[in-house]
């Protein structure tokens, strides 16, 4: 199920509310320029960031982990988050969007994260922008934004020549880009569960499938709002991005209506197998009815003829007779082979039957 952590009602708008098992927080920076070798710190104390940022340097602030009340309030009023920012930040699941605070821009996008097999989890990652520096927050360590870190530590990378909103839509770019793995690793699961549902129906191939269909129904919600939230930076003029930068995010609102169609053609193809599966089963049922029908069927003349001659009466001729018992054995054969032929004839036991 869809949870969120959030206030207790009647409380204040901005409140924080952190989770019993939240972990530490951890605060790496980074900070570039267009000349030089990039600057990469552990922070141990969140009062080290009071420090003014260099003018014409691009400041990337990292923090995993919203474990400590106090030192995500620090961090707030280090750089002036709004309350309600903050708010969104930290009570995660929060829906992806694009929002505008005095001199910085909020940005809400959802990360997919995976290994070699499936799809590990979703997880929320927020990016605020401001005039010389970005700050992204997740609840978790681990990422897949190790891409831009090495981009950055290279002195000729064109990174380095752009401002810190560029840097914003590489954080961007780079978590939509990484759909792409996730996207690929159900495509293989749907192509084996799509020969599965045809050759061997069985309850575990119905148990996986709706296990897919739930991942695409989570993927579908960690993607599909997030069109909106590029569109706006699109469309809207933030003094925070630039026209360049803008064009950049056509390209990212275009990954992202991409990987929304997939999902949905996904999604199809999930219901279409179920259907198949459904259908599959019914077959077969028909199948095992049909044969138990005609076992029935051939029966019942044998059983008929076997009760006539099993009533016991004193005046019945053929009792009598010497070859009465084996007449009967090759009547009761005609009638059952002659039946079966019919049945073949017709197509009910696996002939082709009559072609008109």
């Amino acid at each position: 199920m869809f949870k969120k952590r959030h206030p207790t009602v009647g409380s204040r708008p901005g409140t924080l509310v952190i989770s019993s098992d939240a972990l530490p927080p951890v605060i790496n920076l980074m900070r570039y320029s267009s000349q030089g070798p990039a600057i990469e710190r552990r922070i141990e104390h969140a009062t080290e960031l009071n420090e003014p940022f260099p003018e014409q340097t691009v400041t990337w602030i990292d923090i995993q982990g919203f474990g400590d009340h106090d030192v995500m309030k620090l961090i707030g009023e280090r750089f002036g988050l709004h309350p309600l920012m903050l708010e969104d930040v930290i009570n995660v699941p929060h829906r992806p969007k694009a929002e505008v605070y005095n001199d910085q821009l909020l940005l809400i996008i959802n990360m997919i994260l995976t290994s070699e097999e499936t799809i590990v989890e979703i997880e929320q990652v927020s990016i605020v922008l401001g005039k010389n520096y970005v700050i992204t927050f997740q609840d978790r360590p681990g990422d897949v934004l190790d891409p831009i870190r090495n981009r950055i530590r290279l002195e000729t990378a064109p990174i380095r020549q752009h401002q810190a909103d560029f840097l914003a839509y590489a954080i961007a770019d780079t978590i939509v880009d990484a759909y792409y793995p996730a996207l690929e690793l159900l495509g293989d699961k749907l192509e084996d569960l799509e020969e599965e549902v045809v050759a061997s129906p069985t309850t575990k191939l119905l148990h996986e499938l709706n296990r897919l269909k739930n991942r695409l129904v989570n993927f579908r919600r960690a993607v599909w709002p997030q069109r909106e939230a590029i569109n706006s930076l699109i469309r809207d003029h933030h003094l925070l991005v630039s026209e360049p930068v803008r064009i950049h995010f056509r390209d990212v609102y275009d990954h992202c209506v991409q990987t929304s169609e997939v999902v949905e053609m996904y999604r199809d193809m999930v219901t279409g197998m179920l259907n198949t599966y459904l259908t599959s089963i019914a077959n077969r049922t028909n199948d095992v009815m049909k044969v138990l029908t005609i076992v029935a069927t051939i029966f019942i003349p044998l059983t008929f003829i076997a009760g006539i001659y099993g009533m016991n009466f004193q005046h019945m001729p053929e009792l009598s007779t010497r070859w009465g018992y084996p007449i009967v054995w090759v009547v009761m054969l005609l009638i059952a082979g002659g039946m079966l032929y019919f049945f073949r004839k017709q197509g009910w036991l696996g002939g082709d039957g009559d072609e008109d």
